[in-house]
Parts: structure tokens; C-alpha cells; sequence
């Protein structure tokens, strides 16, 4: 009787050990998302002031949440921005790391340590369901075999991804390393060097296209879209554009339906509003702004159903939802779509200067919240805080000892219970870097145009330095180079400590 006793009273034992073990789990381990946006800029939100199309969504998450006015992409274009992203180190540290064709070998390493390789490592399911472009394969991808290194070699359980951007070839939906809906008598073939025979393109048949190309984009016509590459085969497995948007909302419902039992990483990347600016057509005209805007509302939409999903599988209180943009705005990026011409006095770059490409603060400087229902309370920071940071500071949130260099642990930050943030920031932009330290920005001289005539944005070079106060001279109209050596040698120097002195790729700068 003693022996049943003890046995009764071991197995109770047991038993309460895993309910509090589930419990310590519960709290430890909650789901995270990050819903990653393309080419949003600071002011296309409503919740900053934009008044020309509405994002309820956006806003009611963004004020139920924690709002950063000073949040950061590492990088002013998709790729480098992506890849800090995942990997917590800094863009310009890979080489390899620029706006990719749709053929461009993987640049992360398989063996490197990301977010959802160190997630997976305490016990989280991952998922990646969007846009990559971040390479695929090796440079030399039979896209009707299995691709492979993708993003499930680089800890990813699940993935279902368009391999580079809306715009560029293949056009089609890739499913752990397998193209979606492939006909293998209808073979896919791909290049960025030279036309197949026979395959109609923008520039020799604008009678085929239903979309007009401005620049760049006039290569092999897809749903009546001229795109960057070309592209022969594979005809049902080509996606329907208008559908893009619900198409990976469905997927990333049915993720959160399957793996709503265990702690998930869902990395949830959306085209919009990237080109070509396809919305459905159920979106058009919500906005003032033409398919840019109609698009940014369309996703604004997306946000909504992926709070709906949470909240129908009962586990919206145990997702941390993290929000921002892979780089600031652009209106004309390459097709005639009216986003220029409808723009009117919508600032999409909101209070600053530049855009996508640029150096100045509206290449990076980006919308950006977390949101935690009943964990994080509304409020807003003005600390200085990048998605760099999203790696170490998910780290400490799951209990993970790993850490970057680049990447600073600020869950407390961006869970909204202290006021510390970065003290200095490098960014980039098209090779080019940058730094802000405090409520100073200071840009080295380079070569090349001062602004890009094709988007018709600044791009922030010149060939002496630049020194702005951000506390006062928010739009960068006021160069204190000259004014104040002392304040420039001193950012120089704390600038080099971080890039090193080859910045330009020549001899060191002596301050002119």
C-alpha cells in the first residue's frame, strides 16, 4: 500500500511539474510575427498623419501597441534590408547583399545563425509565407527540380515564397523548394542575359501588355505585366497578380489554423506596395492615390485578417506582432501606374527627405510597432530602434543565449517598459552608408548623381560632407559640415569605429 502510495504521489508530482513546465512554456514561449512591408513609407499610414487613404488596421494595432517615430531599416532597397533582418548583422558586411535578380544564389550561408534558426533551436515551428529575394540555389537553379538552398535550409520549416519581387521572373509560387502547380511538360526556363526565341516582350510588343513599362521593366510579359527578366514554360504554374494578396493571407491563415497547439514563427513578408501595383479589384478606388494607394490599403486589409485568424484560434493574447518596412517610398518605380500623377499632397515620405535608394532619412527611416494584446500597453518612443535589433531582442524574449555583434538586445524597448534605446545606427543605401548618432546624421561624400531622374528621389551623395540636426532640421535642408568641424570629426570617428575607413573604397577621408 505505502509502495501504490508513493507511486500515486510521484506520478502527481510528475504531472504538476509538466503543468507548470507548460505554463512557464505558455509565457515564455508566445508566438511572434513580423509582418514586413515593401516600400511603405513613414507617411502612408493614417496613424502618422497620412489623410489620402485610410489603414484602420495599421492603426488601431499601432495604437494599441508601441509606436517608434524612430524606427529603422537597415537599408534603403529590399535585399540588404532582408538580410540584416534575419540575420542581425549589418547589410554592408556581405557583399553579395544588393537588389537581386530572381537567379541570384542564396547570400545567406546555410551554416549562419538567423531568427528562425535560433527560434527552431527552443523548440518554435517556423514559417516563412511571402516575399524572399534573398537568392535561391546556387546561381544555376533547375527551377522544375527542387530548389534548394532556400529558405528551409536556413531554419525555416515552412515556406511559401515568390522567390524575388513581383516584378522580376519567375513568376511563380515555390513551396519548400518545389514550384506550385508545375506542368512537367511545360518545363521553366529563366534568364537575365537573353531573350528565348520566340517569347514576346515589353519593349518589342507594348501591344501584348495591359501595364506600361517607364524604365527597366520591359522583358517578358507576364498577365499582361512586362517584367525585369526573362521567362519561357511553366504556364500553369504562373500566379494571377490580382490574387497575390489573398493568396498568401489564406496561406498564412491555414499556417496559424494548423500550428495554433505549439509556439510558431510566422515571418509574414507582403508585396504591396511594391510594383507592379496589382491590388484586386475590390480594393480599387479605396484610396485617393490610384494602385499605390488602393494597394496600401489592400494590405492594410491583410493586417485585419491576420488579427481575425488569431483571434478565431483564441491565441491573439499569446502573439507578439511586430511591424515595419523593408525601405522608405517610391512612386514611379518603373511603370506608368498614375502613383506620381496621383499623388497630389500625400507625403509618403512623411516629415523627411529622399525615399527609397536614399541616403537621407526617408530611404530608412520607416513605420514601425510592436503589438502584444494585454502584454504591451499603448505608447510611443522616440528612441532610436532597427530592425537589426529584432534578432538578439527576440532572443531574450525565447530565453536564447545567442547574440550578434550588430544586433542589440531591446525587447525591453520594443515591449514598451523602459525608455533606452540605440545610441548609433549605420545605414545604407546602394552601397553607400551613413550614420546617426543621437539626433545627428552624418553622410560621407561620394560620387555619382545627386539624385536618381528615373524615381525622381534625392539619393543623398555629394562630394563634400554632410551634417544634419534632426531635432531641428528634420527634412536635412541645413548642412552643418563646415559650420561645426568639431561635431563632424567626432561622428567621422565613431562612424569609422563601427565601418572601418574604406567606406569608399579609396584612401581615407581627411575632412575638407
Amino acid at each position: 500500500m505505502f509502495l501504490r502510495f508513493k507511486t500515486t504521489t510521484i506520478l502527481f508530482c510528475l504531472a504538476m511539474s509538466l503543468v507548470s513546465c507548460s505554463e512557464k512554456d505558455s509565457a515564455t514561449q508566445p508566438n511572434i510575427i513580423i509582418v514586413y512591408m515593401d516600400d511603405l513609407g513613414y507617411g502612408d499610414v493614417s496613424y502618422n498623419g497620412a489623410s489620402r487613404l485610410q489603414t484602420p488596421n495599421m492603426d488601431a494595432m499601432a495604437m494599441g501597441g508601441m509606436r517608434f517615430n524612430n524606427g529603422y531599416a537597415t537599408s534603403a532597397t529590399c535585399t540588404p534590408s532582408r538580410y540584416a533582418l534575419l540575420t542581425g548583422v549589418y547589410p554592408w558586411r556581405e557583399k553579395r547583399a544588393k537588389i537581386l535578380p530572381g537567379t541570384a544564389p542564396l547570400i545567406i550561408g546555410t551554416e549562419q545563425m538567423t531568427i528562425p534558426r535560433m527560434l527552431k533551436g527552443e523548440g518554435y515551428h517556423t514559417a516563412i509565407i511571402g516575399k524572399w529575394h534573398l537568392g535561391l540555389g546556387n546561381g544555376n537553379v533547375d527551377w522544375n527540380k527542387l530548389v534548394t538552398p532556400g529558405p528551409n535550409q536556413l531554419g525555416f520549416d515552412y515556406s511559401y515564397i515568390l522567390a524575388a519581387t513581383q516584378d522580376r521572373v519567375p513568376t511563380v509560387y515555390i513551396e519548400d523548394g518545389m514550384v506550385v502547380g508545375l506542368d512537367p511538360n511545360d518545363p521553366i526556363e529563366v534568364s537575365y542575359r537573353k531573350n528565348f526565341e520566340g517569347e514576346p516582350t515589353g519593349i518589342e510588343n507594348p501591344e501584348l501588355t495591359t501595364m506600361k513599362w517607364h524604365h527597366g521593366h520591359n522583358s517578358s510579359i507576364v498577365n499582361g505585366i512586362p517584367r525585369i527578366g526573362f521567362m519561357k514554360g511553366g504556364e500553369a504554374a504562373k500566379w494571377s497578380d490580382i490574387d497575390m494578396a489573398d493568396h498568401f493571407l489564406n496561406g498564412v491563415k491555414n499556417y496559424i489554423k494548423k500550428h495554433k497547439d505549439q509556439p510558431f514563427f510566422l515571418y509574414y513578408p507582403m508585396q504591396q506596395p511594391h510594383v507592379p501595383r496589382t491590388p484586386h479589384p475590390r480594393f480599387e478606388g479605396l484610396s485617393e492615390l490610384g494602385p499605390r494607394g488602393d494597394a496600401i490599403v489592400e494590405a492594410d486589409w491583410c493586417l485585419g485578417g491576420l488579427r481575425k485568424a488569431l483571434e478565431a484560434e483564441g491565441i491573439l493574447e499569446n502573439t507578439l506582432i511586430i511591424f515595419s518596412s523593408d525601405n522608405g517610398p517610391v512612386l514611379n518605380d518603373g511603370y506608368f501606374d498614375d502613383a506620381d500623377v496621383k499623388n497630389g499632397d500625400h507625403t509618403p515620405w512623411g516629415p523627411f527627405r529622399g525615399g527609397k535608394y536614399s541616403l537621407f532619412e526617408a530611404g530608412t527611416h520607416v513605420p514601425f510597432f510592436t503589438y502584444w494584446k494585454g502584454k504591451i500597453q499603448p505608447g510611443v518612443s522616440d528612441e532610436i530602434v532597427s530592425q537589426l535589433d529584432l534578432f538578439s531582442s527576440l532572443a531574450q524574449l525565447v530565453g536564447s543565449d545567442i547574440r550578434t555583434d550588430d544586433s542589440l538586445p531591446l525587447l525591453d524597448l520594443l515591449m514598451g517598459n523602459t525608455d533606452v534605446g540605440r545610441e548609433n545606427l549605420v545605414i545604407e543605401a546602394t552601397s553607400r552608408t551613413a550614420y546617426r548618432q543621437g539626433d545627428w546624421v552624418m553622410i560621407p561624400p561620394y560620387d555619382g548623381p545627386a539624385s536618381n531622374d528615373n524615381v525622381k528621389i534625392e539619393l543623398g551623395s555629394a562630394p563634400t560632407f554632410q551634417l544634419y540636426n534632426l531635432a531641428e532640421d528634420i527634412n536635412q535642408q541645413n548642412n552643418l559640415a563646415s559650420a561645426m568641424p568639431e561635431k563632424l570629426s567626432e561622428m567621422l570617428a565613431a562612424f569609422e569605429t563601427i565601418r572601418g575607413d574604406d567606406y569608399r573604397k579609396t584612401e581615407k577621408l581627411e575632412l575638407k
